[in-house]
């Protein structure tokens, strides 16, 4: 091989050596590039969730926005609040007052157990009643269903009174209502399936509407806060004339039929 030759050969591996340096460099320079601008698009989109959260941990809730809603007094209601529910022939002469949580268990069994003798009394015009709503149970097993369903019975109480205190019955029955801790009646449509089986309710567009729109959330803030100015700290309490109604040798409201007469003739009688 002549030395021109050589040197020629030697020269064309450089320039090729040259080149695959240049390639690789390129490379590793583009490599950076992207390395580089996923970390940024990294920390950016940290930094956007964590920013999301905090203004989303800071975004009122559906409920302390109707705080602020103007309040909506659903009809069959008196006082400046329209929370005065009282049902029941106006010539009875005393009043039952009951005061419930949609979600409290107890309350439950009591309408199941007690619900038609109270509604037999109260169409004979032996005395009325009068609701009183509380939502305390919302912060003992945290959610909203009490104060979602206390606005779903304004919405019934709208319609009618009869209305209302079938809906309640209804809510309060062994098919619908849930347990304690099963936070169902937080859902639009479940309340609205329950109100189907009440005929006044069934399909009803307006009172679905109102359900869905949550026009008496303010009016069940406010009836909520009633109960808790009440003094009264548990569900079912039952009141006449001040004096607690209770079963006998309890503290609690009876349970059953009998018991329950027992208490209301005596508290009727004083």
């Amino acid at each position: 091989m002549s030395s021109r030759n050589s040197q020629a050969n030697k020269a064309a591996a450089r320039e090729r050596l040259r080149l695959e340096r240049e390639r690789q460099a390129k490379k590793d320079k583009a490599r950076r590039q992207v390395v580089v601008a996923a970390s940024i698009v990294g920390v950016l989109a940290i930094a956007g969730g964590v920013g999301f959260a905090v203004m989303k941990a800071n975004k009122p809730t559906e409920w302390d926005a109707a705080k602020d809603k103007t309040l909506v007094k659903p009809a069959n209601t008196t006082g400046d609040d329209g929370t005065t529910v009282v049902i029941g022939k106006p010539t009875a002469k005393k009043t039952l007052e009951m005061y419930e949580d949609p979600r409290c268990p107890v309350c439950s069994v009591f309408e199941q157990q007690v619900g038609s003798t109270v509604k037999k009394d109260v169409d004979a015009g032996k005395y009325k009643i009068q609701f009183i709503g509380a939502t305390f149970i919302d912060n003992g097993s945290p959610g909203t269903g009490s104060k979602n369903a206390l606005s779903a019975l304004g919405a019934a109480l709208n319609v009618s009174p009869e209305a209302f205190m079938e809906y309640k019955a209804q809510l309060y029955s062994a098919k619908w209502h849930p347990a304690e801790t099963t936070d169902k009646f937080k859902d639009d449509s479940y309340l609205i399936e329950v109100a189907d089986t009440v005929p006044a309710l069934k399909g009803n567009a307006k009172f679905q509407k109102d359900v869905q729109d949550g026009t008496f959330d303010k009016w069940a803030l406010t009836m909520s806060k009633k109960f808790d100015d009440s003094g009264v700290t548990a569900t079912p309490t039952l009141k006449m004339d001040g004096k607690k109604i209770t079963g006998a040798n309890s503290d609690n409201a009876p349970q059953d039929p009998a018991s329950f007469t027992a208490a209301i003739d005596k508290a009727l009688k004083g």
